[in-house]
């Protein structure tokens, strides 16, 4: 008999057998893990300007609009809207008259008395070269002493050879607001006047109107911590290839920009900053050092939770649908002109409802390491502020002079963005300061309505609409 031989062998099948199994449960413990993080990655590659907080540029082909359009409206300008079609103007620069010669029957007309009888006119840029003016001091002998005296030149002619404010104008205007770098610069003057305005000479023309905008920096922050109403945000910047922050403070008439190398309570605690002064509105995106300031009242922007429920909502959440539908209505009430003032308690009551459906729905949080924050869904996360910041969420529907999104600052912020992508980033901090004042001052401008170049044409002369007497309102 091979009876242990045998034995030995069944003894072997069994611990093989014991081993795969030990595998198995190792896989089937694993699987949910994969397909979760599966989940997790393919969430991320479907996030777009819709579900997350990416910016419209990088929806490519596919992009929409940030709110369902009404139903009933068609494309391009709505009614009320002003075009900017060119329209003929009353007096011209010149006059070129086209007469008949002869008549079709061969009378000769050109001794005969004329009147008008079409208009056409053509705007075009008149001829491309820098107006020279030079300046002559003349002396004489007195009379009298027999001392010769002399003229003087003007304030601001102090070089033999020198550009002008409107040189000066036009070579800011092009840097910061269209995002034309130094060299581009340089080399449009080139290309269009016949004189390369150097890179060096381009700084110091924007270090001077920096110091020339000082008063009016100060009168644009006057007026926002007066305001009712005030968006804030904050955007990322590359300032001598660190990281820096670029904070913005604005409403509809006023913008206020500046650069700091934080991001958080380090920066609006700093002397640059309007927050520990403001009383009033403030509109952001539930970053949480704004909730720091008690001495403001404080509503979150409606468009950055609409994303936030619709990357759930992709996820099959069900509460995040409903909570959707909540915000809409609300949102659609107000922009209608309808007041919603009867309605909060009802709504304020459906909002803790769906606030509770979301709590059973969503995982609880996971206690890894005692101390550490657990580890929560994003579903939760947006749970917990939709919770703790409820009053911030609903102030739109609330108060009338409180707007349902934080987009006035997003477009503030959005320039620089831009000149980024162009530029790469700011090659110093003072750089990006002079930027930011600038930058400033031009939306102002652009926000009251007012022509950009003859208000920074009018600052090289000493004064613009913030700073003359009796200026801004």
């Amino acid at each position: 008999m091979n009876l242990p031989n045998d034995i030995s062998s069944c003894h072997k099948l069994l611990q093989k057998q014991e081993a795969r199994i030990k595998i198995l449960e190792e896989q089937v413990s694993i699987i949910p893990i994969l397909l979760k993080k599966i989940e997790e990655l393919e969430a991320r590659l479907n996030q777009d300007s819709q579900n997350s907080h990416r910016p419209p540029s990088s929806d490519g082909l596919k992009k929409k609009p940030a709110f369902p359009r009404s139903k009933g409206k068609k494309r391009g300008g709505q009614q009320g809207h002003k075009g900017k079609t060119l329209e003929m103007i009353e007096v011209a620069d010149h006059y070129n008259f086209h007469d008949p010669s002869y008549c079709k029957c061969g009378e000769d007309l050109s001794e005969v008395i004329k009147h008008i009888h079409q208009r056409r006119q053509v705007f075009d840029i008149p001829s491309a070269d820098l107006e020279v003016t030079e300046h002559l001091v003349r002396a004489c002998i007195c009379p009298r002493c027999k001392q010769q005296v002399s003229g003087t030149f003007p304030d601001g002619v102090k070089s033999r050879a020198q550009y002008g404010d409107r040189v000066k104008t036009l070579a800011v205007l092009l840097n910061v607001s269209y995002k034309i770098p130094y060299a581009k610069v340089k080399r449009f003057f080139g290309d269009v006047f016949g004189y390369e305005l150097n890179e060096s000479t381009q700084i110091s023309i924007q270090k001077k109107c920096h110091q020339l905008l000082a008063r009016s920096e100060e009168v644009i922050k006057t007026k926002l911590i007066a305001s009712p109403v005030n968006h804030f945000d904050e955007t990322g910047i590359r300032v001598a290839g660190n990281n820096s922050w670029l904070h913005d403070c604005s409403n509809a008439l006023y913008t206020y920009l500046f650069a700091h190398p934080k991001r958080g309570k380090k920066a609006m605690n700093s002397e640059y900053s309007i927050l520990p002064n403001y009383e009033g509105w403030a509109i952001h995106d539930c970053w949480r050092s704004y909730f720091l300031y008690k001495n403001c009242q404080h509503a979150v922007c409606g468009a950055h939770l609409l994303r936030e429920l619709q990357a759930l909502i992709e996820q099959k959440s069900s509460w995040a649908d409903r909570m959707r539908d909540l915000l809409l209505y609300a949102y659609d009430r107000s922009t209608q002109g309808t007041s919603i003032a009867l309605d909060f308690k009802t709504i304020s009551r459906q909002y803790d409802r769906i606030c509770k459906m979301a709590d059973e729905e969503e995982p609880p949080p996971e206690y890894r390491y005692q101390g550490k924050r657990p580890k929560q869904s994003k579903g939760r996360n947006l749970l917990d502020r939709l919770i703790l910041h409820k009053q911030a969420v609903l102030a739109f529907a609330k108060q009338d002079m409180v707007p349902f999104t934080n987009n006035v600052a997003e477009r503030d912020v959005r320039p620089a963005k831009i000149k980024l992508k162009v530029a790469g980033s700011f090659r110093t901090f003072e750089g990006a300061k002079r930027y930011a004042r600038i930058q400033s001052f031009i939306s102002t401008v652009r926000k009251n309505q007012f022509n950009v170049f003859n208000e920074l044409f009018a600052t090289f002369g000493g004064y613009n609409f913030l700073t003359a007497p009796g200026g801004a309102k």
